[in-house]
Order: C-alpha cells, then structure tokens, then sequence
C-alpha cells in the first residue's frame, strides 16, 4: 500500500505514468459517482459532464506537476489549477436558469460542477483521501440532505407565491383573506399577464403567523373563485 500511495503522490520526487493514471481513472470514478445522482434527476449537467470536469481538473494539476517534476520547469503548481476555478463559473452559470416566475433553478447543479472540479484538483494533486471523502460528502448533500431543505421550507414562516386568477375581483378577495388570517404581506408584485397564459398574475411575498401551514394557506387562496392557479415560488 505505501509503494502504491508513493507512485499516485509521486512522493520520491519522480513523475510516474502508472500513477498519472490512476489518478485520473479515479477522476472518472468520483464525478462518475457524483454525476450519476444529478443524472438521474435529469439535471441539465449530468453523468459524462461531471466525468469531464473532474477528469478536466485533475489533468490540470497533473500537467503543472509533470512540468515541474519532469521537465524540470520551475513554475508555480497552482497556477494552472486557480485558472480551472476561476473558469468554472463560466461552466455554471450556464446551468443556471430563471424562470418567468422568477424561480431560480440550477443552483446546486452549478454548486455540484464547482465542487467536482476541486475534487479533481485534488485527484490530480494525489490528495485522494481528500478527494474520495469529498465525493462522499457531495453525494449525501445532494442525495439526503434535500429532505431536510424540504422540511425547512416547509416550516418556514416566510413564502413567496405565483397566483393567476381571472379578475381583479379575486385580487381583493385573497387580500381581504390575507388580512383576516393575519398574514403579512411584505412584497406584491402584479403584472397583466401570466407565464403561460393571458390571465393576470401576481407574486406575493408573505410572512406567515406561526401554526399556519403552507398547505392551508395554498388550498384556502386556490377556492378563491376566479383564481386559476397558486404555486409557490
């Protein structure tokens, strides 16, 4: 095991080709791993873009390692790597999307790309314990930890609301209803026309009394006669 760990780490001061490898079939394996989940949730970045990425970054560190190591070329090793972080914003944002009722989706798609660049930082830097740990961690935040965001949103006393209706008339009475339950508006924002449809919109922004659940306000204001639709934001 610890001739292994000095050819992955090339700790003797020697680059070594099996080594350079392995660290980047691990490269694969960790975004392999990481990709599958938001694969499966058919997120726009998914299986083979996390494989690249990761594999991408850790030939980076590789390369300014064989550099030095090999070539003989006295340059900074982290250099090329600042470069791979710095372009990874680019990569991103271009997962990142809003919506025309102003949702914002692709944030931990982007998140994940982030951290699956250092990750393979860390591969090719043959930090591997780093590395496989790192992947783990990034699999139960995205995997298990959603439910306990849920649980938080779901208790949350502030929630934001995308409501179409038909008529003003509506309007009114889900203030008037609002008021009466003693739920404060912080924000509202109406506008003519709905994302997918001619009807008028509006986005509330509320701040709920406590023992007011989300779902009791959304099926109150959804029997509000004129209100065609009520999601929240």
């Amino acid at each position: 095991m610890s001739e292994l760990l000095t050819i992955i780490r090339f700790s003797d001061g020697n680059f070594h080709f099996w080594g350079a490898v392995l660290r980047m079939l691990l490269a694969v394996v960790c975004g392999g791993i990481i990709g599958i989940e938001r694969e499966s949730k058919r997120r726009p970045a998914g299986f083979r873009t996390h494989i690249l990425i990761c594999l991408g970054a850790s030939m980076t560190t590789l390369t300014s390692q064989y550099l030095y190591l090999h070539m003989g070329w006295f340059t900074d090793l982290a250099r090329l790597g600042a470069q791979v972080i710095a372009g990874m914003g680019f990569i991103g944002a271009g997962t990142i999307i809003v919506t025309k009722r102003r949702q914002v989706k692709g944030l931990t798609t982007a998140a994940g790309l982030f951290a699956t660049a250092i990750v393979g930082l860390s591969v090719g830097a043959g930090f591997v314990e780093a590395a496989l740990i790192a992947t783990a961690l990034v699999l139960v935040a995205e995997m298990f930890l959603s439910r306990f965001e849920y649980f938080i949103m779901s208790t949350s006393r502030t929630l934001n609301l995308y409501i179409e209706y038909k008529e003003n008339d509506s309007l009114v009475q889900m203030s008037e209803y609002l008021r009466l339950h003693h739920v404060g508006v912080s924000d509202l924002q109406v506008t003519k026309s709905g994302a997918a449809s001619q009807n008028p919109c509006a986005i509330f922004s509320l701040d709920l009394p406590r023992k007011f659940s989300h779902d009791k306000l959304m099926t109150a204001l959804s029997g509000i006669e004129g209100v065609v639709s009520v999601e929240e934001l």
